[in-house]
């Protein structure tokens, strides 16, 4: 899609495609109200300016559009409203073995034990191992600390399908 074309989209369609990047409403409202936008760096900068000063539940409501990492029969269920653009995210987990899938869902389990949340995480090049590795390495972070990596790694996320969303014509701004 064109950056010009997304200027000119209905309200409801603009939701859409940017519902697509992040499941929080708040997020996708302000996205909207930020229209036009002139180039790359403005749509990329007001993705940022519209993560800021979100609430902890926008934030669970952005969470609650990704599976949890490594669980397949999740990817397909929750992947159903974004899967356009978030569909190989998770490409290299498929080439897990049981053993580091099985780490990975007991991590998952207890991340969202301890914290109230999915693991989130930027996916996209990443393998099962580096995903397990480092969802281990933040188990032991307290409850603030993880909301603002969490919060991080979903920011980092909705830049990713923001590129993949309006490639061309990003490419070309």
């Amino acid at each position: 899609m064109l950056l010009n074309d997304l200027n000119q989209l209905p309200v409801a369609d603009a939701k859409h495609r940017f519902m697509q990047c992040c499941t929080a409403s708040t997020w996708v409202n302000n996205m909207v109200a930020a229209r036009p936008f002139a180039n790359t760096p403005a749509i990329k900068k007001a993705a940022d300016d519209a993560w800021l000063g979100l609430t902890e539940q926008d934030y669970f409501e952005a969470f609650e559009g990704h599976p949890k990492i490594g669980d397949v029969s999740s990817l397909r269920a929750k992947y159903a409203n974004t899967k356009e653009l978030a569909g190989n995210e998770q490409g290299l987990v498929k080439e897990a073995n049981d053993a580091v899938l099985d780490v990975l869902a007991q991590g998952n389990t207890d991340y969202q034990a301890k914290f109230g949340f999915i693991f989130i995480v930027c996916a996209t090049g990443k393998s099962a191992k580096q995903m397990s590795d480092l969802l281990q390495a933040r188990l032991p972070n307290n409850r603030a600390q993880e909301l603002v990596n969490a919060a991080e790694e979903q920011r980092k996320i909705f830049q990713l399908r923001i590129t993949k969303a309006f490639g061309k014509s990003l490419a070309e701004d």
